[in-house]
């Protein structure tokens, strides 16, 4: 590829950047597409103020008051809206700035002018230069100027190093603070045992019961077990649908009126009334019902799971560490995550089931990880014209077109590696779920890392091996020839990276902040079916499976490229000061946070990012091999090793706060709230803390006693929360009309 194709590549995704944004700064302002652009706070009052005049000129003219107000968002407000892992995503990208500023002018300035000059030749003009030339491929062999790379590899290996320190030491004092603020989450109180054994003649809860009062009797204070209610949930979500009819009936004028149920007795809808106490207050004198006084009845119905309810945070904390039973598959103990955060629908699965579902989708992940070389060869071959006149004859007449041959090298490879790409997050979405995790915290991390894997092995290894590991059957006869290999085929695949940062990079971006998918279904929603009632269902959380990886794909591909091929750095470190300026954009109106793991994906970003930075130096030593640089080479080796010194330490010194709690800090916690009388308290909210039948799918769940918890944007008018709130009697009564229910027992 020469300069020319490559800037055809970016004009085109430029071009496209420029037209979404514009877009952008005009459909976020018009009413109709509030739900879509500001999700999270459903287009405060003071939008609708400004923007409902549909005569107003400022609705059809572009502005970019939206990049200044998330530009001055504080690191307070992601943490508010997005949580700790919206700070650690941020921070992520403030990494990737800070390294790739350093490595831009380490790398420009110094390594770019040796690999332009590396060989005696005669340059052409520089649209019709080769992108070879700006590579360390046309640094002659055994040149004094390798030591300007390697020079370069150190700068830029010992700012990696001490920026992921720092980075690592932040995040891990900002989780502990997590941590010390979370004085209310039931989850620090909750252990989650699963695979109970059956005993003949016992039900499961009485099981339970039995052996945490004997072998836990002053720490055991309740426990709540896990049923089999996909029938009962059906049901719910039926009534759900009832209610929203019977809503719009109510809204009209029309009353609600007794009907039957194929039976001989006759049970009515009451409207609930709109005061917070009417769902979590005691039983009154008038029969009001609250929804904790109920669970489905059957004995042979519950499963061999519980939430296990301990008096003190640390008593918890103890029994998940601990062995409970000389038979490792019983009474297994782990923390329980957050009662929003638990997949219900997961807990039903036998223990003994989950080892043989994880080998299930590992083997279903590898065989579509084989099965993706297929478009990910066919990319490559765009690249390679020569090859691709051979394959196809008829289109050598075509091929010859600068503008034809600039288009087909240097935009379309990327773009159809990326079509195909975006079917990768759901399948690997799927696999997860087949694996049946506890939490949907859990899931998403391990979509995460199956996303991140593959995005590695085909968007990176396989497009830089293409050329030479398909054609070439013993290319990997040795396990030492790896690097070489690595070295000879980086530098000839930089263009196609580059142009893969222009459309999975920048367009991409361009297309997140659009939302176009979203933005399709509201104009069909609106504009087709006449249906403008803003939905809660339209909210969506943060896409961490999806995005993360993305971001570390690109810090793999410039650390590789650095000093391979340093013309990447600008462009790239553009995609990271969009990415920064957008994902902030749209944590702050766009998604909302409906749980937080407290920041455990940065062990999994650090280390990626010390994996790419070994595999940049391990790449640079072969390179320094092949051209006959064997000092440069000598003073490599010693960096590789510090690089996995350091991981090492960062692991033994970080890594555990992240995977257990403190002891410190829970006693210090149980002190404080034993000091402050506030015990009972916690212990009545831990009993309304895990509802396995979700009420509506607007979030509405039972909290603190007199207090009826939503979303936080029920209030905004327009929303539709209190609607469906105000029918939650006749959901409750209806279910327990059409399933057995009983009394909870006190």
């Amino acid at each position: 590829m020469d300069i020319a194709a490559l800037l055809t590549s970016a004009g085109i995704n430029i071009a496209l950047c420029v037209v979404l944004f514009t877009l952008y700064s005009v459909l976020r302002k018009q009413p109709s597409n509030r739900i879509v652009y500001f999700g999270r706070r459903l287009a405060s009052v003071q939008l609708r103020s400004n923007n409902d005049d549909p005569f107003s000129l400022e609705r059809f003219v572009p502005s970019t008051s939206w990049l200044i107000k998330a530009w001055e968002a504080t690191e307070d407000e992601i943490l508010a809206v997005g949580g700790l892992d919206g700070v650690v995503f941020q921070r992520i990208l403030v990494f990737s700035i800070r390294i790739f500023s350093i490595a831009a002018v380490i790398c420009m300035f110094l390594v770019l002018p040796v690999n332009y000059y590396g060989k005696e030749r005669q340059h052409k003009r520089l649209g019709a230069e080769s992108l070879d030339v700006f590579t360390i491929g046309n640094v002659q062999e055994g040149s004094v100027w390798l030591w300007a790379h390697c020079l370069a590899l150190y700068t830029i290996s010992c700012s990696t190093c001490a920026l992921l320190y720092f980075e690592y030491k932040s995040i891990t004092k900002m989780r502990l603070a997590h941590l010390k603020g979370s004085q209310t989450n039931s989850s620090h109180f909750t252990v989650l045992v699963r695979s109970i054994p059956f005993v003949p003649g016992e039900s499961y809860s009485d099981t339970l019961k039995k052996f945490f009062t004997t072998y836990y009797p002053s720490n055991y204070l309740t426990h709540q077990m896990v049923h089999h209610s996909g029938v009962v949930q059906k049901l719910m979500d039926e009534a759900e649908r009832m209610c929203k009819m019977l809503s719009a009936v109510s809204s009209d004028g029309g009353s609600l009126r007794p009907f039957c149920f194929c039976t001989s007795s006759t049970l009515s809808f009451h409207i609930l009334s709109d005061q917070p106490e009417s769902v979590d207050q005691p039983e009154s004198v008038d029969g009001s019902i609250r929804y904790s006084d109920f669970e489905v009845a059957p004995p042979d119905n519950e499963c061999p799971v519980a939430f296990v309810f301990f008096k003190t945070r640390f008593s918890a904390v103890v029994a998940t560490q601990m062995l409970q039973s000389t038979n490792p598959m019983l009474w297994v103990t782990e923390q329980a995550p957050e009662p929003l955060d638990v997949l219900w629908s997961s807990l039903s699965i036998p223990y003994k089931q989950l080892w043989l579902r994880k080998i299930a989708t590992l083997l279903a992940a590898i065989v579509f990880m084989f099965l993706f070389l297929v478009p990910v060869t066919f990319v490559q071959g765009l690249t390679q014209l020569d090859k691709l006149s051979k394959t196809f004859p008829f289109l050598r007449g075509l091929l010859k077109k600068n503008y034809i041959n600039h288009v087909v090298t240097g935009y379309l490879p990327s773009v159809i590696l990326m079509l195909f790409l975006y079917t990768v997050p759901p399948a690997m979405m799927l696999f997860s779920s087949i694996e049946a995790p506890v939490s949907r915290s859990g899931r998403k991390k391990s979509a995460c890392l199956k996303v991140l894997y593959f995005t590695i092995w085909n968007v990176f290894f396989v497009n830089v091996l293409s050329g030479s590991v398909i054609s070439q059957i013993n290319v990997f006869s040795s396990v030492r020839d790896i690097p070489l290999e690595l070295a000879k085929a980086i530098p000839t695949q930089a263009s196609f990276f580059m142009t893969y940062v222009f459309t999975s990079g920048w367009t991409a971006l361009a297309c997140e902040l659009m939302q176009l998918f979203t933005f399709v279904c509201n104009l069909i929603k609106k504009f087709i079916l006449r249906n403008h009632e803003d939905a809660h269902d339209w909210l969506m959380s943060f896409p961490y499976y999806t995005e993360v990886p993305r971001v570390l794909l690109f810090v793999l591909i410039g650390f590789t490229c650095s000093i391979m091929a340093p013309l990447i750095l600008p462009f790239l470190l553009i995609y990271f000061f969009m990415a920064y300026l957008i994902y902030r954009n749209q944590m702050l109106n766009v998604y909302i946070k409906k749980y937080d793991s407290g920041g455990l994906l940065w062990p999994v970003v650090h280390n990626t990012t010390v994996f790419s930075l070994v595999l940049t130096q391990i790449i640079a030593l072969g390179v320094f091999g092949i051209k006959d640089s064997p000092v440069a080479s000598g003073f490599t080796i010693p960096l590789v090793v510090c690089t996995l010194l350091f991981s090492e330490y960062c692991r033994q010194r970080f890594l555990p706060i992240f995977k257990k709690a403190s002891a410190q800090v829970l006693i210090d916690m149980d002190r404080e709230d034993e000091n402050g009388d506030r015990f009972e308290e916690i212990y009545d909210r831990l009993r309304t803390a895990y509802c396995q039948i979700q009420l509506t799918s607007h979030e509405l769940r039972p909290g603190r006693a007199g207090t009826r918890v939503t979303d936080a944007t029920e209030d905004i008018p327009g929303s539709g929360g209190p609607k469906t709130g105000s029918f939650l009697r006749g959901v409750i009564q209806w279910a327990r009309f059409m399933c057995p229910l009983r009394r909870a027992e006190s």
